[in-house]
């Protein structure tokens, strides 16, 4: 009796063996297919920035999603939310440092880019306006400017926010598992904490007359306090039972659903005031009473997306199965 039960508990492990290294396969396929997926997405995203900033101006597209993948590496190995926290606040403040340390080694003597003169506004709006190689030319330079700042110093502050953001979505604090309590009460701590940053730095760039030196790097590290990017997320979690009657917020909703799509509207929208002859026609007073032009994205997402994604979306997604030979089932998505 005895040798059968250890002949019954032997077959079993026997058994176990081969399911368990069956569930293991299984479940590193998945996760190979799910790292294929994310490195296909990203890269198309890049490609896509790439393309946008050399042939449409909008340069800051290009550099995000490098970062991405970076950052979605550090992400995927951290174990520990606290500490993937942690690691995002040290690569913030030291793209802080790293700015401050090129505002103390720059000269006075500001740039064109920061004070141009009449020649080089309309040079800008000359090749701007009338396109062609000259325009792809100049795109290349910014484009290939904005990259090294990446490189140099805002890439660090950019994978600070994205391991940041990562932790807090994995605590449950941006899926809005907290107390409306809570929420409410961060919010304002939040806004609180960004206007002390921040209204002492509008009144310095008051003061400085916008001196150069410390304008441009200094009151920079002010606009880009997280503190205050943070703040409207609690508060959005916080009076959400409030917020969620307007039917605008469903259409801002839409708007989320659509953010490539709408991306992309956003630049149609705007080149095609170079072609009416607005393109540098108005003070910046003026240009507020163009505020309400978005709109447009309100009502196209509101009316596309009786769909179920976008249209940029849909053609991503397929690019994406296609360049990460995956299938639906395989990326959980």
């Amino acid at each position: 009796m005895h040798g059968h039960g250890r002949s019954s508990t032997a077959g079993a492990g026997e058994v176990s063996h081969p399911v368990r290294a069956a569930v293991w396969r299984r479940s590193s396929a998945i996760a190979s297919a799910r790292k294929r997926w994310i490195q296909s997405r990203l890269t198309l995203l890049a490609l896509l920035g790439f393309i946008h900033g050399l042939f449409l101006g909008w340069r800051y597209s290009a550099g995000l999603c490098p970062v991405g993948l970076v950052s979605w590496r550090m992400v995927r190995e951290a174990h520990h939310v606290k500490s993937l926290f942690n690691t995002g606040v040290v690569l913030y403040l030291t793209g802080i440092a790293v700015l401050v340390l090129l505002g103390l080694i720059s000269g006075t003597a500001a740039n064109r880019s920061w004070a141009p003169d009449a020649a080089n506004l309309q040079y800008e709006q000359y090749w701007k306006l009338h396109g062609g190689m000259e325009a792809v030319s100049n795109r290349a330079d910014m484009l290939s400017d904005n990259l090294l700042a990446l490189g140099a110093q805002y890439g660090w502050q950019l994978a600070g926010m994205m391991l940041m953001g990562a932790a807090l979505m994995r605590s449950g604090w941006l899926k809005g598992q907290f107390s409306l309590r809570h929420y409410r009460r961060t919010g304002a701590l939040l806004v609180a904490a960004g206007m002390a940053v921040n209204l002492p730095a509008i009144f310095a760039q008051w003061y400085l007359a916008r001196d150069y030196r410390w304008c441009a790097f200094c009151r920079r590290r002010a606009n880009l306090a997280p503190r205050c990017r943070l703040s409207a997320m609690p508060r959005w979690q916080g009076y959400w039972p409030q917020l969620c009657r307007f039917r605008t917020v469903g259409a801002i909703a839409c708007v989320g659903r659509m953010a490539l799509t709408n991306y992309l509207l956003q630049t149609l929208i705007t080149t095609l005031f170079y072609h009416l002859g607005l393109f540098m026609r108005f003070d910046r007073l003026q240009l507020l009473a163009f505020v309400p032009i978005w709109a447009v994205n309100l009502l196209v997402s509101s009316l596309w997306l009786r769909r179920r994604r976008g249209p940029v979306e849909w053609l991503w997604r397929q690019l994406t199965l296609r360049a990460s030979g995956t299938s639906l089932k395989d990326t959980s998505r």
